[in-house]
């Protein structure tokens, strides 16, 4: 190689080297935002995790605390004194609140829960499981046909909560003297795959105080003890 040839080497060089400065001065910056951005970004995560958990913390120790009052009255009262941050808490509550309302006055626990249940902020579990609650209460104030009407929308449903809807409707239909649709259900609801053990037991034995017949599943329901 020439000196000529070695000379133009370097200076293309030094060349590449000034451009290559003068581009990281002049868009350097963007790298480092993008840095203090992901790194910001992290810090936020993070922050935001530890605050959702210490609220989180904080709700339960107030739920705990309202639990620990003397009776029921006591306690359903500092329930509903609770705020919740979110839809889901605010339903549990509400649910709790009721359940010590219930032995109190049935009626008026049993509105909380449909409430509950109307509210469109309500998910849907919570809304299912609160229409089940109230209309399996006694001495809800409930009308049979409101209760039919809740649970009817229910029943088409997929897993335990459509079978415990085919099982109040059942109750409902013993209750308007149609033995023969309570039976219809209550079989069903032994045949079905989904049923517990539990449930398979309570209808079996609604079967039998009603007369029907339950030797076709004797052997599942010895099974199942």
């Amino acid at each position: 190689m020439s000196d000529t040839d070695s000379f133009i080497d370097e200076v293309s060089e030094e060349v590449r080297r000034d451009r290559l400065y003068a581009t990281f001065r002049r868009y350097g910056w963007i790298a480092v935002l993008v840095v203090l951005l992901i790194v910001g970004g992290a810090a936020w995560n993070e922050w935001r995790k530890a605050q959702a958990r210490s609220e989180a913390q904080a709700l339960g120790d107030t739920v705990l605390a309202a639990l620990e009052g003397s009776d029921r009255a006591e306690r359903a009262d500092a329930l509903e004194a609770i705020e919740a941050p979110v839809p889901d808490a605010m339903a549990v509550i509400a649910m709790l609140a009721a359940a010590e309302q219930s032995a109190l006055d049935p009626a008026a626990a049993a509105a909380k829960l449909l409430a509950v249940a109307d509210d469109p902020a309500t998910p849907p579990v919570y809304r299912e499981i609160a229409v089940l609650k109230a209309v399996s209460m006694a001495d809800s104030g409930i009308a049979a046909e409101d209760r039919r009407a809740r649970l009817e929308g229910m029943a088409p449903g997929g897993g335990l909560v459509r079978l415990l809807a085919q099982e109040q409707l059942a109750l409902i239909d013993i209750e308007a003297g149609d033995t023969e649709s309570a039976l219809e259900r209550l079989q069903t609801i032994r045949q079905d795959a989904e049923t517990t053990p539990g449930l398979r037991r309570r209808a079996t034995q609604v079967i039998v105080a009603l007369g029907g017949d339950v030797t076709e599943q004797t052997a599942t329901d010895a099974g199942d003890e």
